[in-house]
């Protein structure tokens, strides 16, 4: 629908952006930290470009509060970071280290301070390595204690200044890229673990959420899910069909849990004939019932296009983890769906599609089907960054980005989307998981790179003074 006028954002709509601990904090052995199964990974030669570490990150750990000071002169009413775990519990469960806790307390204080609403997001990919050689981490049922436990003691000790909270981060990309791809940690091949995996993380979400209730009784707290919503390449029935697959099985298998405690039908009765179906034992469908969540946080980058693919097709694609435009190939499961490129769509350099338009469509289907407010946790252009003569760095394609994303955001308004706040990722530049700081997302740049060595200055980049202007005027100059 096309609107003559579009309604204002809220007041009091929390302009934000957001980082996650690995990436940012470095400081990975100081203070008492645990090793994550992040900080074994990376040590796997070939897995991240030019065998990039976050052991030093962006250095975030130790520069904080200079951090917290751009955040509060571009006027950021929120921020949106997450905890580490073995920071918290070094062997994943146990004694608590107490100089983990100094640090967020410090952070969240500085945050509050300079009127920045904290978002924390307590899980954001790195589980205590201790955990993974203990019981295989996910793999067990054991996991939603240790969980619970580590939460309730975030509760404990920031609920009191933290009213936002993000449960689990991307739960699909963490299962699927670490057991299904192999592409992250622990790095394995296994569809029937996968499933179960998904099963047990599902389980410790809604636990979390359960006992968020009993400490942060006044607090909203939701998952972050990455979501890509899914169109048919023709008007075809078997593309639209192939579609239809594509967000029952990549979207609403999750999103249905988190809001209804319930797995979609089709999806789970295929993987049952196919033994792939998750157990379920007694007691699970009423806790996951019973950890609804409050929002549905979306992490927004692109959409997908789904055809016709027919039981001897195309089965497992390739990944773009280089930056050069091009090198992905499309994936599917025979039966089922695959994906083809869309050619009224451009694409990054890391073949993301650029879909502004996708995110109204994705935050409409999220209302209508869950009537959950959401809030976007992630939104954001991986690019690379030039740092010019005098320190400038003009980004105008980034400013372009967010620009016709917030445009959609404020569309999805006005068709009646209940819209909580917009983080975009990043803040500073950060270490890009498998890509190292080749990958660059930030308003802020970060003297940071593979080799030699790097100051780590902070320069803010064009965009830094744009997304302030927005925040000013509360999206008014969009």
């Amino acid at each position: 629908m096309l609107h003559e006028n579009l309604k204002p954002f809220p007041a009091g709509f929390l302009w934000g952006s957001a980082s996650a601990a690995y990436q940012v904090e470095g400081a990975w052995d100081e203070d008492g930290k645990g090793p994550s199964n992040w900080d074994l990974f990376v040590r796997v030669s070939g897995k991240t470009f030019k065998g990039t570490t976050g052991d030093v990150a962006v250095d975030h750990y130790h520069r904080f509060k200079e951090d917290v000071r751009l955040m509060a002169e571009m006027g950021l009413k929120a921020y949106r970071f997450s905890v580490a775990w073995a920071r918290i519990f070094p062997k994943g469960k146990g004694e608590v280290n107490e100089k983990g806790i100094e640090f967020y307390n410090h952070l969240i204080n500085e945050l509050v301070k300079n009127k920045i609403e904290p978002i924390l997001t307590i899980y954001h990919w790195d589980l205590p390595q201790a955990l993974q050689d203990e019981y295989g981490g996910w793999e067990s049922r054991q996991i939603v204690e240790d969980f619970t436990n580590y939460a309730v003691t975030l509760y404990k000790h920031f609920g009191d200044r933290v009213k936002y909270w993000v449960s689990l981060n991307e739960q699909n990309i963490f299962t699927d890229l670490g057991y299904r791809m192999a592409l992250h940690p622990p790095g394995v091949t296994n569809e029937k673990l996968f499933y179960q995996v998904n099963h047990h993380a599902n389980l410790a979400n809604a636990s979390a959420i359960k006992e968020f209730r009993k400490y942060v009784p006044n607090g909203k707290i939701g998952p972050s899910f990455a979501y890509s919503p899914a169109y048919a390449a023709s008007p075809k029935p078997e593309d639209i069909l192939s579609a239809e697959n594509a967000e029952e099985f990549n979207s609403h298998w999750w999103m249905d849990v988190y809001a209804w405690g319930e797995y979609p039908e089709a999806a789970l009765s295929y993987l049952e004939s196919k033994d792939l179906a998750p157990k379920i034992e007694a007691g699970d469908v009423d806790l996951l019932k019973a950890g609804k969540p409050d929002f549905m946080g979306v992490n927004y980058y692109q959409t997908t296009t789904y055809e016709h693919n027919p039981l001897n097709g195309v089965g497992q694609g390739t990944f773009n983890t280089t930056g050069k435009k091009g090198t992905s190939h499309d994936t599917g499961v025979p039966g089922i769906f695959k994906t083809i490129k869309n050619g009224n769509l451009e694409r990054t350099n890391w073949d993301w599609n650029i879909d502004p338009v996708g995110l109204r469509i994705g935050l409409r289907r999220i209302t209508s089907r869950y009537h959950l407010p959401i809030l976007i946790s992630e939104n954001g252009l991986g690019e690379y960054d030039k740092l010019e003569a005098g320190d400038v760095v003009n980004d105008d394609y980034r400013i372009d980005y967010l620009k016709s994303h917030l445009s959609a955001v404020q569309e999805a308004i006005t068709d009646g989307v209940e819209m909580l706040g917009y983080c975009t990722w990043s803040f500073t530049d950060l270490l890009s998981w498998l890509n190292g700081f080749q990958k660059r997302y930030g308003f802020v740049y970060v003297n940071q790179h593979e080799e030699g060595e790097h100051d780590l200055r902070r320069v803010k980049k064009k965009s830094y003074f744009w997304y302030k202007e927005v925040i000013e005027k509360n999206g008014e100059n969009l």
